[in-house]
């Protein structure tokens, strides 16, 4: 069994990371997000899984124009 590591991806990172996704990729960033889960999952990799769900989550709401890049970081 291996150790739980510890991420080092912030909030800001995600944000950064969902918006260069979106320029790039357009609507087509949540069918790779999607498809990282599904990849991720099938190896057993819960946790990197989870990351990409809430990459997916902030891809969809700049895509829904819920949020900008400069928009203030809220954590639930």
């Amino acid at each position: 069994m291996s150790a739980q590591r510890q991420s080092r991806i912030t909030p800001l990172d995600i944000r950064a990371i969902a918006f260069t996704l979106v320029d790039r990729h357009g609507d087509e960033a949540l069918n790779y997000a999607d498809l990282a889960v599904t990849e991720l999952e099938e190896k057993g990799e819960d946790e990197s899984a989870n990351a990409w769900r809430v990459l997916r989550w902030e891809i969809e709401d700049a895509l829904a124009g819920v949020i900008v890049r400069e928009s203030p970081i809220q954590m639930q």
